[in-house]
């Protein structure tokens, strides 16, 4: 495709780049990326790919926007507490730029519908806030072989992974099973300072950009762990696991399953 004119001016900042230039940029508006969650992580990430010019945007998540999501999920605002999250991060991307093809998922996702959603896109973000979700999408990335970048917080914590099934280590890899219920709490029970969410947010977008542009070195076996306190970033180099039930040498897990029952976890009606 031929960028336009007021493509070439939007884009400027990036396409002077060397590393993009306007072949870059053409990889960049083609690539379609899933974003699982439009809240704390999901935020962020949606709004810097959507300025950046990821062409098509997906994003999944059941919840209506509530007050106190605006300290830390900042593509919503007071305007749309109330509505769809979905609805709510669609108004405010194409707000940006409209050149973005916004998909909005108002479900929940199971077992039943994610790999018919995560199979038209490049590669998929997770910015969700709980266990069940990040191992069902861990495994239909596996299963799929679709990259995945990963993101959690947690009080004044953060980390990032990428993910590049059969290549690189896998969420599996890292923590073969959920914890048992109650042993970890949410954000909603412990907090968390937005900016964490932003931070991590951002460095999964980072992650998206490089891998659809095809420069630098993402995040695959390399967990970065932050610590806001401190302004600390640290990398852990993690292995593929060959004894991982999902991506190992002899998977036992080989169908997905909806973990709200193996996390002993109630689906939220």
């Amino acid at each position: 495709m031929k960028l336009r004119d007021d493509q070439i001016e939007r884009y400027s900042r990036q396409i002077l780049l060397p590393a993009v230039g306007g072949k870059g940029q053409e990889k960049l508006l083609n690539a379609k990326v899933l974003i699982i969650g439009a809240g704390g992580l999901g935020s962020p990430c949606a709004l810097y790919l959507a300025s950046a010019g990821i062409g098509t945007l997906g994003i999944v998540d059941s919840d209506k926007v509530e007050l106190n999501n605006l300290q830390r999920q900042i593509v919503h605002s007071v305007n749309t507490v109330g509505s769809p999250k979905v609805d709510s991060a669609k108004d405010r991307l194409n707000a940006i730029n409209p050149d973005v093809k916004v998909i909005p998922y108002n479900i929940r996702l199971t077992s039943a519908n994610i790999l018919d959603i995560i199979k038209d896109y490049d590669m998929v973000v997770d910015g969700s806030d709980n266990f069940p979700t990040r191992y069902l999408v861990n495994d239909a990335c596996v299963f799929f072989n679709k990259p995945l970048s990963h993101g959690g917080i947690f009080r004044f914590d953060g980390q990032a992974i990428t993910i590049l099934p059969h290549k690189s280590a896998c969420y599996r890899c890292l923590f073969s099973e959920p914890p048992p219920p109650g042993l970890v709490p949410s954000c909603q029970e412990a907090g968390i300072l937005g900016a964490v969410a932003g931070i991590i947010g951002t460095i999964q977008a980072n992650e998206v950009l490089k891998y659809v542009l095809g420069i630098g070195e993402v995040l695959a076996g390399k967990l970065l762990v932050f610590n806001a306190l401190d302004s600390f970033f640290r990398q852990v180099k993690v292995s593929r696991d060959p004894k991982c039930p999902v991506c190992g040498e002899n998977p036992s897990i080989t169908k997905l399953i909806d973990y709200e029952q193996f996390c002993h976890l109630r689906r939220k009606e």
